[in-house]
Formats: C-alpha cells, structure tokens, sequence
C-alpha cells in the first residue's frame, strides 16, 4: 500500500503523543488508516517501508507503558464510531461499507500489533486478553470484528497450549454467534473445552450464583447443566427427557427439584454487570439469549421432578416476568413463558392448576395465553368437567382454612393467615396474646422453611385475588349459573375465593341477596332460603329496578362493605335515540383519540381482541370481542393517524368509529392500517340491530369502549395540551379535557358529593357541575371529573400537574364502596395538595403558580 503524504496528521499525531492525549491521538490514527495515510505493517515490531509509516511507528514505540494501553484500549473503543462517522462523510453506499471496514480493520489490527509488541509489561498472554477484555461489556460484535479480532488471539501459541480468554470475551462471542447463527473464522483454532467454560456466561445475578456454587454440587451437574444448553426446540423429546432424567437421577430428584427452583427464582434480578450496544447500556431486564437456553432446560427439568407448591410459583412467576414488555423490544422472553407453561401443562398437581388458572385470567400475551387455555382445556377434558368448572376447582386454599382467615402453630407461636379488603396480611401471637408483624427469632430459626412458605402465601393470595376478581367481573358475559350447593362449595365458602364473593350481590332464583352477620341476606335483613338446586348468578343493575339499585347501594354503605369492582355502582349503558336512528350501529364512542398502545393493553386485558395497527400498507380487523355464550361479536372500529410512529413502526396514535355487533360466525370486517372504509370480504353479513342485543350485552360492551376512551384519550394526559406534533389535536384535547362527563365520571360525581364532606379537606372543596372546586391560599382551581385536569384562576389558565404513578386515595378510615377507580384517586391527590398550595415543592408546578399570580 502507498500511503498518502500528511505533514499536518504527523506533526498533530506527534504533539498528541507528547502531551499523552490518547484518545486524540486514537482518533487521528483511525483517521489516517481510514484516508490511507498508512502504510503495511509487516510482522510485530517491523517497519513498514515509507517513511512516513515509520515515522508513526516511532511515535508509537516512544509512548510509555501505560500511554500505549490507554491507546490500545481507546483504539478499539473508537473503531465503530470512526468507521460509522466516515461512512457518513464520503458518502460510501451501504455496499460499499463492509469492504472499507475489513480494509480498515486489517490496518488497525497491525497498528495495534505494532503497539503491543513494542511493550515489555504487556508482551506476555495476559496482557494482550486484558487489551481486549471490554469487548466482553458488548453485547454482541459485528461480523467483521469479530472475525479479525480472532485473527489477533489465534496468533498467541500460548492459546494454542491450552490458554482461554477471559469469560466476558466469551460471553460475547456466544451472544454473536447465538444472533447471527454462523461460527466466527478461527474458532476452530480453539479447542471445544476453551470456549465451554464458564458453562454459562457470567454478569447476571443468577449465573453468578450458578457459577460460584457449582464447584461445590455433584459432579453430574455440570453435564445436566451441558444438557440444559440443548433446550432449543419447541418443547423437548422424548431422548431430551430420557438423558436428563438418567442425569437427575445420578443427583437426586428432590436436590435437582431444590436447587432448580432456588436458581430460577432469581431470575428476576438486575444484571450485576451492565452491556453495551451501539455506546449505550442495554436491554435493561433482558436475558443474556445464551443463558436464556439454559433457563429454558432448566424448565424443562421441573416437569421431571416432583411438583411442589414452590415450583408452581416460581413457573407462574416466570410467565408473568418473561411475558412483560420492555419499551422498544417487546416481551423479554416468551420462549421461556412458553416453556414454563409447558412444565405446569405437564404437571398434574394442584398447584399447577391454580397457576394455571391465575395466568389464564391475568395474562394478554396472546400466544402464551392460548398455551395456558389449551393446558386448562386438556386439563378438564382429562377430568371430565367443564373448562368453566376447572377453573373453580383449581383454585388452591394458600393454608386458609377458613373464608380468609387460616392459622398454623409453630412451636410457642401461631402464624395468623388473613385477608381483608383484598389484601393479605401475616401477623403472629405469641402465648401471651401479644401480636406482632414478625415472626420471633426462635420460629425464625426453628422453622424457617414454615416461615418462608407463608410468606410466600400472602404474595400468592394478593396475586390471585386480583386474577379472581378480574374472571368474577367476566362472568357477566359468559351466562354462568351455579346449582346454590355448588355455588357455596366454589365461592361463598372457599377459603380465599370466598372473601370476594361475600362483597358481591348475588341473585339465588331471581331474589337478590348479600352477605351480612354472618348470612345471606335479602334488602330487609331476612336470611335466604334456598333449596340445594336454586339457581344462583352474579346481579347485575341493569336489569333491575333503579329504587332497587339505590336501596341495595345504601345497604352496603350500612354495612361497611366495599365491593372488589363496580357493581351496585355499575355504570348501565341503555339504548339512546340516537342509536335507535342509525338503528344497526353507535357512535356514541366514534371520533376520539387514543394513545394506541395503551388502549392495545386495556383491550387485551379486558378479553378483546386487537392488532396493533402499523404504518404499512396492510389491512387490519377492527378491535373485537367474542361472545360465544350469546352467539355474538361485537365491533370497535379504529384506524391509524398520520404519520407520528413509534420506533417499531407502530401508529402512536388512533382514530375511533362505530360500534356493531354481528352473529359470532361472521366474516371478520377488514380496512387500511391509515383509515378507509371496512369491508367484508366474500358474501356479506349485515350488523345487528341493537334493539335486538340483550341488555346486558350491551350495556357491558359500551361499558368496556368507556372505559378504553376514558383512559387511553389523549384528552386525559396533561402532556398533550398542546394538541400534539403540530398542534392538530388541540381542539379534541380541549373538548374532551373539559367537556361533558362520561358515565364513569358521572359516578366519580356522586361519590365525591357523599366522600367529601368526611375529609379534612372538605371546607375548601365543592362539586360544581363538571369539576371540583378547591379553594387554596394563591388560587381556586377547578379539576374536571372526567379527565382529572385542572384550570386555575384567575382566568381559568390551566395547570398541568402530572400524577405520580403511586397516587392513591387518601388513608384513614375513609369508606368506599368499590375498589379500583384510579382517577378518582388521582383527583383526591390534587385537590389534598392544591388546597394547601403554599406548601407546593415541585418546581414545575410552582413556576405555573407564580405566572398565574402576576396576571
């Protein structure tokens, strides 16, 4: 190679060497290797031929020890960024990059030979691996970096004999070759046990622990480990099965059952060391893809070993962390979800049951929800029940031995198991009476298994309770009925299922009844008498009488019962003149905007099915959910807005029109990802006349799209009132923030009428048509019980106060007559805080106080 005359790049590379700057002086050497102002290198310590290359050989070899390894160290840090930056500035085409990089590559690698054969402290073996231990913080390398880079360590006869790099390096050489599914050139220079050990790679917490255990285990679990690294396929064979079960046998079923567990339930923590991609830290919450084929054997293993309640946990906990979406990469690992719900499928214990069962009303992944409902559907089917009745049936006791209450002796102390108001809680009383939140240092030391195990019951019970509750509000849709026997035995009477049945209104043979002293009991306190056979049903308000509906309100205030959703406070949705005009469709939710994923989310959660629409040129359903109980489908149509895009291609926003309802065997409707009319392909179906929907049907599908503009408009979130990129949802954003109340809010209203006069806050506040009225010492603020926002005097300017996420209702003893409305916890927050706003710390929000002050 002729190199290219540049008296100013040697006369700079000399003044940077002087002065020991060796991040300018890295730069200035990729800039000259990049313009071919080089020349070749020959072996380590050789000079090239032109003078000017030796002249920079010199400058090199003049550096102290420390100088050159700072340099080789800033050289390799630079490389990516150089080249990427150079591209950009000659206007190379992307065809034209990986030749430039190799070419590049290859003249950096003999530089940095150069440097590192012209030092005495870094000539040995050791020196040159720790020259190159950050590329073990990457998370993976590039095709030709990693090819060249081997080219370095394959030089090193010392390797050959039987040296390794360090484990950081070879982590990252298997995340590259786990993503890019191809052997780097060289490798096979390398023996296999070099590049085997460690047997996982380290810099998450719960390899670090593997790692440092396994000298101390068995001798057969480094291959049961080796054997894990297979899990690769779908779900194991028969041979998998049958090796791993002659190495779990060689250890123990209950040590492999034992440690396995204890070693997945560490999944969850943080990496102990963070990895780079493209400069930055990444994939926060992620798995290492090596070690997430182990963790997927690892899953595998617990279907061969005996089921305890412990594992069921840590499987069922595996689902929900694998499944849950990291911004910008989707799920963590869903393979590893799926493996999990594999092991419970295969399984048969109770245990497996209830988390089967949790996860099948909790979950919105859609193809691991449809694994857990095929592993519940084989489950009945194999029992011969109902997959509605495997359901109930599943549902373990978690050591209550009554209706939320359940207690267990251990030496001197008894633990106290209990739940109230859909919280567990474990307390312990000694001989004396006295009850603490701790268990004494003797139960702590005598039995800590014992102590471990209820504590691990109240996270259970605080879990399921929230799935229970979200399956009891969709019974409303799927017709369920009970003989009262049966209905007793699943759900007044069982021990954790019971505690939410008894805050619920029933209907036994059409006559509505509630739990009270210790009965069921009709609106005048007399208790119901029912046959074995009586039917029993969840009440519903909206076929009721509304004097009905208010006395059964008033009996639950009277008798301090706070219901687990909205139910004698229920929002009905009746027919109005307008749907009776356009007769087979509504558009009493049409033309709002919605932040689309998180409206994807609360779909998902509340058992609709929907597509995220994406910026492509494709058609798309409109968001749909299944009534097979009633032989109907109902239809929410949306489509995409503009050109705002999240990095996934994903619209961020969209528009919403009408809702329909069609026979369940319908041909799905279909539009454009950006908007267009839906059509139906082949012989149309036309929609249902809405009179024709039963009432309830109705009423909870317009409840369901209510509550999706109620949270996702973008009405509701004080960042958009600017109206968005461009301004062009500033007059939807006004209109909605302040504009008439849905039903939720019109409920929100009548409570805060009732709530405030027994808080500290109430001489300052009033319900006034839409809003709150609160009175401060700087201003008087009027926050809309719809949206939550806030305007502030003295000409209603508004005040952006963005709730934390934490905000809940006020503590005390407060009553409330259904758990779970968020807003209105987030419009008690801000009135408690504006009505003493002198005391107001926020900055953001203090700077809007003062301007309004000087108008």
């Amino acid at each position: 190679m002729t190199s290219q005359r540049n008296p100013g790049r040697l006369e700079a590379l000399s003044r940077f060497a002087m002065e020991g700057d060796t991040y300018r002086l890295a730069r200035e050497l990729m800039d000259a290797a990049i313009l071919g102002e080089i020349g070749e290198v020959g072996e380590v310590g050789e000079v090239g031929e032109l003078d000017d290359t030796r002249r920079i050989s010199d400058t090199l070899l003049s550096l102290s020890d420390f100088q050159a390894a700072k340099l080789a160290n800033d050289m390799v840090h630079l490389y990516r960024a150089t080249v990427m930056r150079q591209w950009v500035r000659h206007g190379w085409s992307e065809q034209d990059c990986l030749g430039h990089e190799h070419s590049l590559w290859d003249r950096m690698v003999r530089l940095k030979e150069l440097l590192i054969g012209g030092l005495p402290s870094v000539r040995s073996l050791a020196g040159r691996l720790r020259e190159v231990d950050g590329i073990g913080r990457s998370f993976t390398l590039d095709t030709p970096h990693t090819h060249e880079l081997w080219r370095i360590i394959e030089k090193d006869s010392e390797l050959a004999a039987g040296a390794m790099p360090s484990p950081a390096f070879i982590a990252t050489l298997r995340r590259t070759v786990r993503k890019n599914g191809y052997q780097p050139r060289g490798i096979g220079h390398l023996s296999q046990e070099q590049v085997s050990d460690p047997l996982l790679n380290p810099g998450e917490a719960w390899t670090d622990h593997v790692l440092g255990e396994l000298p101390g285990l068995h001798e057969s679990w480094p291959p049961l480990l080796r054997h894990a690294l297979t899990a690769t396929a779908v779900r194991p064979t028969a041979d998998w099965n049958a090796k791993a079960k002659d190495l779990i046998d060689g250890i123990g079923t209950e040590t492999v059952h034992t440690t396995v567990v204890s070693w997945l339930g560490m999944l969850d923590r943080p990496r102990t060391v963070p990895l780079a991609h493209n400069g930055t830290d990444t994939f926060p919450g992620m798995l290492d893809p090596y070690n997430a084929v182990a963790v997927r054997g690892l899953v595998w293993l617990l279907a061969l070993t005996p089921e305890s309640a412990g594992s069921a946990r840590v499987l069922g906990h595996l689902v929900d962390f694998c499944v849950r979406k990291v911004p910008g990469l989707g799920p963590r690992h869903p393979r590893i979800a799926n493996a999990a719900v594999h092991t419970l499928r295969e399984l048969r214990g109770e245990a497996s049951l209830g988390e089967l069962a949790r996860l099948s009303a909790r979950l919105t992944a859609k193809p691991t929800l449809k694994l857990v409902n095929a592993a519940l559907d084989s489950r009945a089917t194999t029992m011969g029940v109902s997959r509605e009745e495997i359901e109930e049936l599943a549902l373990p006791g978690y050591g209550l031995t009554g209706v939320g209450h359940g207690e267990h002796t251990l030496g001197d102390t008894t633990a106290v198991l209990s739940v109230r108001a859909g919280k567990a809680s474990l307390t312990w009383r000694g001989t004396t009476g006295r009850v603490t939140k701790t268990a004494p240092a003797p139960v702590r030391r005598d039995h800590a298994e014992d102590v471990k195990a209820l504590k691990a019951a109240v996270k259970d019970i605080d879990k399921m309770l929230t799935a229970q509750s979200t399956r009891l509000e969709r019974l409303y849709l799927s017709r369920r009925t009970w003989a009262f026997d049966a209905w007793c035995e699943r759900y007044a009477g069982h021990p954790l299922l019971g505690t939410l049945t008894r805050r619920l209104l029933w209907s036994v043979d059409g006559r509505t009844c509630g739990y009270a002293d210790g009965q069921w009991r009709t609106l005048d306190g007399s208790p119901v008498p029912a046959a074995p056979d009586a039917r029993v049903e969840l009440w519903h308000p909206v076929v009721q009488d509304p004097g009905d509906v208010l006395a059964w309100r008033d009996w639950l205030r009277r008798h301090g019962i706070t219901q687990p959703f909205k139910q004698a406070h229920r929002e009905v949705y009746r027919l109005t003149g307008a749907e009776r005009q356009t007769r087979d469709y509504s558009n009493r939710f049409a033309a709002h905007i919605l932040r689309q994923h998180q409206f994807n989310a609360l779909a998902a959660a509340r058992g609709w099915r929907n597509r995220l629409r994406m910026a492509v040129d494709d058609v798309y359903p409109p968001a749909t959910i299944d009534l097979p109980a009633w032989g109907l489908r109902g239809e929410y149509w949306i489509e995409g807005i503009g050109d705002d895009v999240a990095g996934s291609g994903s619209f961020l926003t969209v528009r919403t029109d009408q809702v329909r309802f069609y026979p369940l065997d319908a041909p799905q409707n279909l539009a454009h990802a950006g908007g267009g009319a839906y059509t139906m392909p082949g012989e149309r179906v036309d929609p249902l006349p809405l009179e024709q929907i039963p009432d309830l049907v109705l009423s909870e599908v317009l409840r369901d799209i209510d509550l999706f503009v109620g949270v996702a408009s973008i009405g509701n979130d004080p960042t958009w009132q600017d109206g968005g990129p461009r301004g062009r949802f500033q007059h939807y954003w006004n209109a909605y923030a302040f504009g008439e109340l849905s039903q939720p809010a019109q409920t929100r209203k009548e409570l805060l009428a009732a709530l405030l006069p027994r808080l500290g806050i109430a001489g300052r506040c009033a319900v006034d048509g839409r809003f709150l009225t609160v009175r401060g010492a700087l201003h008087t603020y009027r926050i809309h019980l719809g949206s939550g926002n806030v305007l502030m005097s003295p000409d209603n300017t508004y005040l952006c106060v963005v709730p934390a996420s934490g905000d809940a209702l006020p503590a005390g003893d407060t009553y409330l007559p259904f758990e779970g409305d968020h807003m209105l916890a987030v419009i008690l927050s801000k009135a408690i805080m504006l009505a003493d706003d002198t005391a107001i710390t926020d900055p953001a929000v203090v700077g809007q106080l003062q301007r309004g002050e000087t108008r």
